[in-house]
């Protein structure tokens, strides 16, 4: 069994690795110190978000959005709810596809809200449309 987990601190990008007895208790980036488990919804930027999505082993859930979408604003709050539910066991995070054009691109994104849920470099799930914190959860929970 792994006794360490890489983590990107989605702030400054450093790969941290950080033993899994201590993701309970608020690991800090070796680099910045920002907190790397926070419990809400992080503001991904293109490279944050490529080495985050190559290089954690935790669960990372990643909501692509666009500021002028009426259904992605509404899931916004739920979004961060599902987040704060599942604080320790996966990382939430978004990326502005409007800003990142190139990230829709290379992932084939054909339409947003869109959550793709990211483990050990690779991705493992898509959920599409806008959803409530309970089907967010559930989501990520059967990943666990």
């Amino acid at each position: 069994m792994q006794d360490a987990v890489k983590l990107t601190c989605l702030s400054c990008g450093q790969v941290n690795r950080v033993p899994i007895a201590k993701l309970d208790s608020g690991p800090k980036c070796a680099k910045c110190k920002t907190s790397l488990m926070r419990g809400d919804v992080t503001e991904l930027n293109l490279q944050s978000h490529d080495k985050a999505t190559r290089n954690d082993d935790l669960l990372l859930i990643v909501d692509y959005w666009a500021p002028w979408c009426g259904p992605c604003k509404m899931m916004a709050p739920e979004f961060a709810k599902a987040a704060q539910a599942l604080h320790g066991k996966a990382r939430f995070a978004k990326i502005d596809t409007e800003q990142f054009p190139v990230i829709s691109q290379r992932l084939q994104i054909r339409g947003i809200p869109l959550l793709i849920l990211y483990a050990g470099g690779r991705e493992i799930g898509r959920l599409s449309g806008a959803r409530p914190a309970s089907d967010i959860e559930g989501f990520v929970r059967q990943h666990l």
